[in-house]
């Protein structure tokens, strides 16, 4: 199935009418958080989420959407007291380098109404229904908010934050907290701002490798503004994947493995068809000859080696704390090769990174190269072939994302970035019956050619499917 061939739902227009600035509600002394050596690993760079509810007005007597906003901004203004970065603003200090001011400058809250339906909403294409559209672009300060009522009775709450203060991890902390105080609730989960956490050692040490990983911005070859053809445009699509087809592919992924010592996870094996599928389809003639392929790592259980006191501090520890290690292969290599063969790859670039000195290294390199920024090498694109990243979000508690009216029906990230490497954010479907939601960033022609040839894994995201009809 292609693009052209998905039957698109009507569009719609989403009118604005009203934004405020919600801040703590208890006075916060303005003062600096600085930035940890890996939050300065990301470029400026906003990252949104969605969160889609079922006919919570219709449905509640007792509650209204006027009713319902008042709820969100009073939780809100709560929640920020305890994550008051969400509440500042990134500036520059001395040496260049962003931090953040925690002033209470507030958040810029949105409400707003669309004339649609839930179950109208082309989730399949994000960019047509999503994008400036229910999720808010950030105009300034550090998160911004919207909720946005439908006709049906529905709402959509999305947000907005900048990757330098969070990572997803830090905005599910965020997310629940604020869904916890909506209900009246304790927090389950403090933030923590411990720095020192990921404080550099005295002598720094790293391994070469990380060389192989990122790398200075300066030295990057200057970038030449090209006009890119329509294929060559990134777009962003919206897929499920039954849980039954992942099993599928980790069995596949599993098939040449003597061992159960070697057995290969699902994110594993649903990486390894991806990065296959796309190579199959680069024609010969491409002048492409290498495909980069990386995995988002979480480095907070890494950091604790086994440490129970700091494993717990650890898991409420608010910024980033992520490694992107990738492979790079040649793409003929992974057009003939057996899954399995492109799943141990996989696995061989991602086990050097899920270790305590790995971090602990990449915490010094950064270090060795301030006030010089630094980037991962995989999004560093040039002309020797394609590169995607897969992020993780199968620990996402979209389920725990409850303000008082029930569960929400649909949720996802929203990445739409302008670099050239693709992104794919995996989540739990609200089915709960093992199935995948994959957001995907791709390169047009990439899309096109999963639609084409994977078509019997990579399913349009429905109304339907989502059980809105």
């Amino acid at each position: 199935m292609c693009i052209n061939e998905i039957t698109t739902k009507r569009n719609f227009i989403v009118k604005m009418s009203k934004t405020e600035v919600v801040a703590a509600v208890l006075p916060i002394q303005e003062h600096w958080l600085p930035l940890s050596n890996l939050d300065l690993l990301l470029p400026p760079l906003d990252v949104g989420v969605i969160f889609c509810y079922q006919n919570p007005i219709s449905v509640t007597t007792t509650l209204e959407f006027g009713s319902m906003i008042k709820i969100l901004k009073a939780s809100l203004a709560e929640t920020l007291v305890s994550y008051y970065a969400f509440a500042g603003e990134i500036v520059q200090n001395l040496a260049g380098e962003p931090e953040v001011l925690c002033n209470n400058s507030g958040v810029n809250f949105t409400e707003a109404f669309a004339d649609v339906e839930l179950k109208e909403i082309n989730f399949y294409d994000p960019d047509e229904s999503i994008e400036g559209k229910l999720v808010p672009k950030k105009k300034y300060g550090v998160l911004a908010v919207q909720v946005t009522q439908l006709t049906c009775g529905g709402i959509v709450v999305g947000c907005t934050f900048d990757h330098r203060v969070a990572d997803a991890y830090s905005a599910n902390l965020f997310l629940v907290s604020w869904s916890e105080l909506a209900q009246s609730k304790p927090l389950t989960q403090l933030p923590s701002f411990r720095r020192s956490f990921l404080f550099p050692r005295r002598p720094g040490y790293y391994d070469n490798s990380i060389d192989g990983l990122y790398v200075p911005i300066t030295t990057l070859p200057p970038s030449i503004p090209e006009t890119l053809n329509t294929n060559d445009q990134a777009i962003s699509r919206i897929y499920y994947v039954t849980g039954e087809k992942i099993s599928h592919l980790q069995s596949l992924a599993n098939s040449d493995q003597k061992s159960t010592k070697f057995h290969r996870s699902k994110l594993e094996s649903f990486s390894a068809f991806l990065w296959k599928t796309i190579a199959c389809g680069i024609k010969e003639t491409s002048n492409s000859k290498n495909f980069r392929f990386g995995i988002v790592v979480d480095g907070r259980t890494r950091l604790s080696n086994g440490d129970d006191n700091q494993e717990k501090s650890l898991k409420g520890y608010f910024g980033n704390v992520l490694s992107i290690p990738f492979g790079n292969k040649k793409i003929e290599e992974l057009k003939e090769k057996p899954l399995s063969w492109v799943a141990n790859a996989i696995h061989e670039f991602i086990e050097k990174a899920v270790t305590r000195e790995h971090f602990l290294g990449l915490i010094d390199w950064v270090e060795a190269h301030r006030p010089e920024p630094a980037v991962a090498k995989i999004y560093a694109t040039d002309d020797d072939g394609p590169a995607v990243v897969v992020s993780s979000g199968q620990q996402f508690p979209a389920r725990e994302i409850n303000f008082g009216w029930g569960e929400p029906v649909f949720w996802s990230y929203h990445f739409p970035w302008a670099g050239k490497s693709g992104y794919v954010m995996p989540v739990p479907s609200p089915t709960g019956n093992g199935d995948w939601i994959i957001y995907m960033h791709l390169m047009k022609w990439q899309l096109e050619l999963i639609e084409a040839s994977a078509s019997h894994v990579f399913e349009p995201l429905t109304a339907n499917y989502l059980n809105l009809i």
